[in-house]
């Protein structure tokens, strides 16, 4: 067997369990390696705090099996190229990333590494349909997800490989100290807070899925919209990090829909979604900074504002608004139904480009996906592929009517120890808590955005 090491090239993938480029290692001595460069630099507070505890916990999981986790700054090829010279590795493996510019730098890495002699393989571990893999009749990409949903939902999907035998190099290279990094720094915010509702690492992500699969998958679809129950499946914050992988997810559903849980199709489905958004992003690669529809570059949003600002600190008024912002600031997570509340309330009543608010989630959120943030938020503006209309505009009085009946979630998040929390966690340079009365009524604000959108397409 050969024993010359192998450079494993970390990115979002933080597990052992079904993990194809680990795998690829196949028995050679590994050195798992994380790169920061300036997408790790780019990331928001959030994010960036979130993948810095991902990196520490795996690290103390390689150690407790005798290796290690190289860290090493900047640009990845040269800090690659300086791994191979170090170390006498005559491979690098890594899995797939789908966004534009992880995609242009892979390719470029590939190539180079390549031409340099040495094997470079790359895997997908991220996703159960590669985008390029999903077309339509005429050759093209989806553009609708119930069409793609069809496309894919009997499709083989391989099972999650094997967890490999793992073994390490005689000699370590160097390697930068992670609390040298500062990765928390940017959190302006109790970062201690948000670390009490982290769901942290493979073991505990394979546990959630466990738990939900037996206690829960049954009442997912009744269930999911309730933001007073724990209804969801809460795996999007290891799903982002690859600290569980969607095959594992895809399996768990199937199975148990096989076994006649009435939930586990809808639960298969919103996995579907993830994968509908990284589709989309891989062939419109602008979607989270242009508008996808092109004509409502003509629509009056505003930029960031005061009544922006009032949402951003759960300042607005209005209880099921200002719960949902606090339980982001406070977990770093946010229910899904409350996601659209909160943006359509954004983007309609408060006519703010749904940019401000792509930006504030990119900041505050543990589970920051680049696709599912993008394709979500334009979708509830009503400027992207298969969205919401415009005219669907959210009543947040009649949504907290439905879907927190007894205001258990708004009781929590504005009276009780979610509150507290809260207070715990904003910076002290907020402004204290106003009681100024809703910047905009509902039924005023729903009429000027409906106006503003019959001004567009007239």
């Amino acid at each position: 067997m050969d024993k010359t090491p192998i450079l494993y090239w970390m990115r979002r993938d933080f597990r052992l369990a079904d993990n194809p480029a680990l795998t690829a290692c196949d028995g050679r001595p590994v050195i798992p390696v994380f790169i920061r460069n300036h997408s790790v630099d780019d990331l928001g507070a959030a994010p960036k705090f979130r993948l810095g505890r991902a990196i520490g916990h795996f690290a103390k999981l390689l150690e407790g099996k005798g290796g290690r986790l190289i860290l090493r700054r900047g640009d990845a090829l040269e800090v690659l190229r300086d791994l191979v010279g170090e170390t006498g590795a005559e491979a690098v493996v890594w899995n797939r990333l789908y966004d534009g510019t992880a995609r242009d730098r892979d390719a470029k890495v590939k190539k180079a590494l390549k031409e340099d002699g040495l094997a470079a393989e790359s895997h997908n571990a991220h996703l159960l349909f590669e985008p390029w893999t999903v077309e339509t009749q005429a050759g093209g990409p989806y553009k609708v997800y119930s069409p793609f949903w069809r496309a894919v939902r009997d499709r083989d999907v391989a099972p999650p490989c094997r967890v490999p035998d793992l073994t390490w190099p005689g000699d370590w290279p160097e390697s930068d100290r992670l609390e040298d990094w500062a990765l928390e720094a940017e959190m302006n915010r109790g970062a201690d807070v948000v670390a009490e509702h982290l769901l942290l690492g493979e073991e505990a992500a394979r546990d959630r899925l466990v738990a939900f699969i037996d206690t829960r998958v049954t009442d997912y679809k009744d269930d999911r919209d309730r933001m007073d129950r724990d209804g969801t499946s809460n795996i999007s914050e290891p799903l982002s990090y690859g600290e569980i992988g969607p095959r594992q997810c895809w399996q768990a559903g199937r199975r148990a829909m096989e076994q006649g849980s009435k939930g586990a199709e809808t639960f298969l489905k919103e996995l579907v979604w993830r994968e509908f958004a990284y589709h989309l992003m891989f062939h419109f690669p602008r979607i989270d900074r242009d508008n996808w529809r092109a004509e409502w570059d003509e629509f009056p949003w505003r930029q960031d504002n005061e009544d922006a600002k009032r949402w951003k600190r759960g300042r607005t008024g209005l209880p099921i608004v200002d719960a949902a912002m606090r339980e982001l600031y406070v977990t770093g997570r946010m229910h899904n139904r409350a996601r659209m509340l909160v943006a359509s309330y954004l983007t309609k009543h408060l006519m703010t480009d749904w940019r401000v608010g792509l930006r504030w989630f990119e900041d505050t959120l543990v589970d920051w996906d680049p696709a599912s943030n993008a394709m979500g938020w334009q979708w509830v503006a009503g400027s992207g592929p298969d969205a919401s209309p415009f005219f669907r505009i959210f009543n947040p009085e009649t949504q907290a009517e439905k879907f927190d009946p007894d205001a258990a979630y708004r009781d929590h998040w504005l009276k009780g120890a979610g509150a507290e929390e809260f207070a715990r966690a904003i910076p002290r340079s907020w402004p204290e808590d106003p009681q100024d009365p809703p910047p905009v009524g509902l039924k005023e604000g729903r009429e000027r955005a409906l106006k503003a959108y019959e001004d567009l397409k007239s």
